[in-house]
């Protein structure tokens, strides 16, 4: 006979489980968290909890955590042990449902069903029941059969229980009134729980589903920033769980929950979410010269002309020799020699010309003064008639604009485009209700261009001002560009040369030094460089020439 002692500690049991399922994020764990509760509370010998599913032939429960601490089963869920045991279909191949079995019986009616005997009981089918009971010689009397009822009223799984033990003689027995409500009740809140999880998992789902879909719209919109946007969060979570691993140094304080590894994956998948808005001609100018198609071929044309020009001019030469003495003396044949020798030498020039204008079109490292004044020279000290009628400049101002570009492909105005996309970035995450867990994703994701010393972008902040995440997410950002070889307009570096400009950065108060140090230290570069690196960029590096590290 059960005291109110014993109900009043049930209960409390109760509270108390229902409280811990509410806080569980693995679905796994929850499941086996669900059914140890619901046997521990009834003093069930063992249990079975089934999930209700779709399948190709209707809606089936399926074996999802079993336990018999008697028979030493323990299945399904994080132990990692499959249940063999097929599903229970809830109808028939004739479409009649499945009444004959219990749990599928309380699937279809959302009835608990209490049954003292298995053996004895009329109406439903416990033969394998006995046939199991015969292979392990285990007695399975009572059963209790609970269904899992959501806040909508709709079934979401099965709970059941077998042979309630009595806590003082350790007899099988039936189970009582109020085991049959207190299962029934946490039923209930694990069925709320369990729909709470799964609907937050497919929220997070469909989140980073959305994310999935911005990246895939700026890889669309260009092939060279697509990749980068899903290698940068691969590897500031890679240096990120190195400091978190670091038990000395100026960082060994830093650590991460699962919560803050979550909000730091974030923040790296959405950190160039900004460049949906860079134009498409800026993000992929390949070349000093191209803008929506590469303006070389328009300075080749006029090459053409100027040669075409040339020619023209040397046949007037020509002919007006001719006229002027009429006759085939040696004079004239040497000056003819001459006319077609300066021909041959002002193509000779012009062709060189071209080829060093088209030499400058490729972004380089550095380009020097001397071939930034050549450049000059070329664009104003040729003539050609435009299509007006008009004698212009060779090149136009903004050719020699872009061809003079010092280093890479872009002009200051057009680097300022680019710029402008952490700046898109902040204003497009700082607009989003981030709840409390992820509320430093905006900072996190809009800080990975500034610099240590103060003079990064967009608001200038130093090291002081931002967070580990910020400056870890930024030495990610760097390396991954570095190394990164579908850019139209540079190489893959190799592992050496990118860890050679990284310590420069490092010295000049670009990056963190502490996570720099990290980075080296652990061979972050090397884990990075075996997943995503081509076979001929790692090349064999020694730390000791690295600037800015101390082996």
């Amino acid at each position: 006979m059960e005291t109110d002692e014993d109900l009043f500690r049930r209960l409390e049991q109760l509270n108390e489980i229902g409280a811990a399922l509410s806080q569980e994020k693995n679905i796994d764990r929850l499941l086996e968290k669900i059914l140890l509760a619901v046997k521990t509370i009834t003093r069930a010998a063992g249990g079975t909890l089934y999930v209700l599913e779709p399948s190709d032939e209707g809606p089936r429960l399926r074996f999802a955590i079993m336990r018999n601490e008697a028979l030493g089963i323990a299945m399904g869920g994080t132990t990692g042990n499959p249940i063999p045991f097929y599903p229970v279909h809830l109808y028939g191949k004739d479409g009649k449902p499945n009444n004959q079995m219990v749990a599928a019986y309380a699937a279809l009616t959302g009835k608990t069903v209490n049954i003292t005997d298995a053996y004895s009981e009329e109406g439903f089918d416990f033969s394998g029941t006995r046939n199991f009971d015969k292979k392990t010689g285990y007695r399975s009397k009572a059963f209790l059969t609970v269904p899992m009822k959501n806040h909508e009223g709709e079934i979401i799984g099965v709970l059941q229980l077998i042979n309630s033990i009595d806590p003082v003689t350790k007899e099988i027995g039936p189970f009582g009134p109020s085991a049959q409500r207190l299962a029934e009740s946490l039923a209930s809140q694990a069925a709320i729980a369990l729909t709470n999880r799964q609907l937050i998992n497919q929220l997070e789902e469909l989140f980073e589903s959305f994310i999935a879909l911005i990246n895939t719209a700026i890889d669309e919109k260009s092939p060279y920033t697509g990749g980068h946007c899903q290698r940068v969060p691969m590897l500031t979570m890679m240096l990120a769980e190195a400091v978190n691993e670091t038990q000395t140094g100026p960082l060994r304080d830093f650590k991460m929950s699962e919560k803050d590894r979550y909000e730091l994956k974030i923040a790296g998948l959405l950190h160039d979410c900004g460049k949906v808005t860079t134009p498409v001609h800026v993000v992929d100018k390949a070349t000093k010269l191209e803008t929506i198609f590469d303006r070389i071929n328009l300075v080749d044309t006029r090459f053409e002309v100027l040669k075409r020009d040339v020619e023209v001019e040397a046949l007037k030469a020509k002919l007006d020799l001719l006229r002027k003495s009429g006759t085939d003396e040696p004079a004239i044949r040497e000056q003819l020699a001459q006319i077609d020798q300066q021909h041959v030498d002002s193509l000779r020039r012009l062709e060189s010309e071209r080829e060093f204008l088209r030499q400058c079109n490729v972004g380089g490292e550095v380009m020097s003064p001397e071939a930034r004044e050549r450049v000059s020279r070329i664009g104003t000290g040729h003539k050609w008639i435009d299509v007006s009628g008009n004698a212009a400049d060779f090149l136009t101002q903004d050719e020699i604009k872009n061809l003079t570009i010092a280093r890479g492909t872009l002009t200051a105005e057009e680097r300022e485009t680019i710029n402008h996309h952490i700046v898109a970035t902040i204003k497009m995450l700082e607009a989003l209700p981030w709840p409390r867990h992820l509320h430093n994703v905006p900072e996190y994701a809009g800080g990975h261009h500034e610099r240590m010393d103060g003079k990064g972008y967009p608001r200038g902040l130093n090291r002081d001002q931002m967070s580990v995440q910020a400056r870890v997410m930024g030495i990610a950002d760097i390396f991954e560009a570095l190394t990164a070889k579908d850019r139209p307009y540079k190489r893959g570096k190799t592992l050496s040369e990118s860890l050679r400009i990284l310590g420069n950065f490092r010295l000049n108060g670009h990056i963190d030094p502490d996570l720099f140090d990290i980075f080296v230290r652990k061979k972050i570069y090397l884990r990075y460089a075996e997943q995503f690196l081509d076979r001929d960029q790692i090349d064999l590096v020694d730390e000791s020439k690295i600037p800015g590290f101390v082996p």
